[in-house]
């Protein structure tokens, strides 16, 4: 897209009645070109394996046989909770071909979280490792619709086993047996299931269809600007929708090379700097977290003059990682946003000047306004939520909360989808994120965005980490709180207080700085690791209750 407007004006994504990712991307590679590279994995240890396009297509027609062995038709869900392991993708694909619906869950969930994702979806099967077996067999007489357990690397009692499987009682085909009743897959039968992040609430079931692929058509070719000849990383878990955009569907609908970096066990942000260099990684996702702690390293050690894009999302990021980002490895960090229920559809792309900050603009077949409360389009430089426009429906929004036709009535209303997330747009058109709908704090007739105050806590050289909220106060009504990690070498003082109160006053609009601030070890955060102000908020509000 060499040019913002014109891509924007000309762009469309032509989807078939019938579309299937297995079949028309991954084996449509295959059959191109038969050694053409799809995946670098490597673990913690040093260990590597690499896959082929070919290898993906025989390795998930085995399992999609294993999967018909047991009857899964069409339809029916299974739950994937794998760590970062080839198996994660092979077992995916496999239930794509088929039509099973997937539904990838992190390894970190506990039994109780376990518990609810399978009777909330009525999973039918669930495949995961031997490390985490445990946690299944804990809750599987709890959960009535479980009758399969699946387990990729290793043999257990009542388990069917992989390995097993692959060899026993004669080597598996990788020969796609005929499909039950011949069915294919249209490109709006349901797919996969992902469950948000719960950082408002209990997690809701996101359903995607099968043209959710190609609405990764934005996410890879434009934002991550991927060729055929790139080698990706996106740090991401893979039990997150994030995952699909940067390790599956963005990268490989465009045929680039995925790098999967298996992290099982302490995780150094800065320890993926020598796997830029080692492995001439040409483009890099992180979340915003994984920037500010890379920026700490000694960037200059390192010879990264093959990576030639950066890209960032999930939450904003601040303009001062940017600035030192650039600095030392003269590549620009280009933002995003999108939602478990979309693929990307505000963008910072290549064509386009970043500006430090600023998420970007709307994405090729998306039209994107911001509503205030009465849904009326709000004036520029005003903060409203962002709403995206559904006639004509943008290939990649979710079909809707599975099992939740109040919640999915809630956000789609006439023809809008109301993501609740919160922005300011500017007279240039690019969208500043502000916050959720119930982070964004209203004090003293004021409405402050807790990210913007974050930024400019960021930049004082003793705040580590923070994170900003909207707290109780008997004479202002609200107040703005920060909760801050300091960095090595800086002990909590109130002399460090009002410094902090100070410079933000001085780097942002007074009225912006929090007046009260606590020093603390850590932060809640999700699983996914964003940062849990809801649960600040309520511990503030309890204690404001109690005293």
């Amino acid at each position: 897209m060499p040019d913002y407007e014109a891509g924007y004006r000309d762009f469309r994504i032509d989807v078939p009645e019938y579309y299937n990712f297995g079949f028309d991307a991954i084996d449509a590679m295959a059959e191109r070109d038969r050694n053409k590279l799809a995946m670098i994995w490597v673990n913690q240890n040093g260990e590597e394996k690499y896959y082929t396009f070919r290898q993906l297509m025989n390795l998930s027609n085995q399992i999609a046989n294993m999967y018909m062995k047991r009857d899964l038709a069409k339809g029916e869900r299974i739950l994937i909770m794998l760590p970062r392991i080839p198996e994660w993708w092979t077992f995916a694909l496999a239930a794509i071909k088929l039509g099973v619906i997937f539904c990838p869950c992190p390894t970190m969930l506990t039994p109780k979280d376990l518990k609810y994702r399978v009777n909330l979806g009525k999973f039918r099967m669930i495949v995961t490792d031997v490390e985490n077996a445990w946690k299944v067999d804990e809750i599987c007489e709890e959960c009535p619709s479980l009758d399969l357990r699946f387990v990729v690397d290793g043999e257990l009692p009542n388990w069917i086993s992989y390995p097993v499987e692959l060899n026993y009682p004669a080597p598996a085909s990788h020969r796609l047996a005929p499909l039950s009743g011949g069915k294919k897959t249209k490109s709006t039968d349901p797919m996969v299931i992902y469950f948000t992040s719960g950082t408002t609430g209990d997690p809701k079931m996101v359903i995607h269809d099968h043209s959710y692929p190609l609405g990764h058509l934005i996410t890879g070719k434009y934002w991550y600007d991927l060729r055929e000849n790139d080698l990706h990383l996106t740090l991401a878990d893979t039990g997150w929708a994030k995952s699909s955009w940067g390790k599956f569907f963005g990268p490989w609908i465009c045929g680039a090379c995925v790098f999967v970096y298996d992290i099982r066990t302490k995780f150094n942000p800065t320890e993926i700097i020598p796997l830029l260099e080692k492995y001439e990684i040409t483009t890099f996702c992180a979340p915003p977290t994984i920037f500010r702690m890379m920026i700490l390293a000694d960037l200059d050690a390192f010879d990264l003059s093959q990576l030639r894009h950066c890209i960032s999302a999930g939450e904003a990021l601040n303009p001062e990682v940017i600035k030192v980002w650039k600095e030392a490895t003269g590549v620009t960090i280009y933002e995003g946003y999108g939602q478990t229920e979309t693929v990307l559809c505000v963008g910072t792309f290549p064509c386009m000047e970043a500006k430090p900050g600023s998420i970007g603009r709307p994405s090729p077949g998306w039209e994107i306004e911001l509503h205030d409360e009465e849904q009326n389009r709000v004036p520029v430089g005003e903060v409203g939520t962002i709403a995206i426009r559904t006639n004509p429906r943008p290939i990649g929004l979710f079909s809707g909360y599975l099992e939740n036709k109040q919640a999915t009535e809630e956000v789609f209303i006439g023809d809008f989808y109301y993501t609740g997330d919160k922005a300011t747009m500017d007279e240039d058109g690019y969208l500043w994120f502000v916050g959720r709908d119930d982070d964004v704090i209203k004090s003293s007739g004021y409405r402050i965005g807790p990210f913007e105050v974050e930024s400019a806590l960021l930049e004082h050289p003793a705040v580590k980490e923070s994170a900003v909220v909207g707290v109780p106060d008997r004479v202002r009504g609200t107040i703005v709180k920060a909760f801050v990690i300091l960095k090595d070498g800086f002990e909590p003082s109130d002399k460090l207080v009002r410094e902090i109160q100070n410079y933000v006053k001085h780097v942002t609009a007074p009225y912006k700085y929090p007046r009260a601030i606590e020093f603390v070890e850590e932060l809640p955060k999700t699983i996914s690791g964003k940062i849990k102000r809801k649960e600040l908020r309520e511990m503030e509000l309890e204690k404001y209750n109690s005293s």
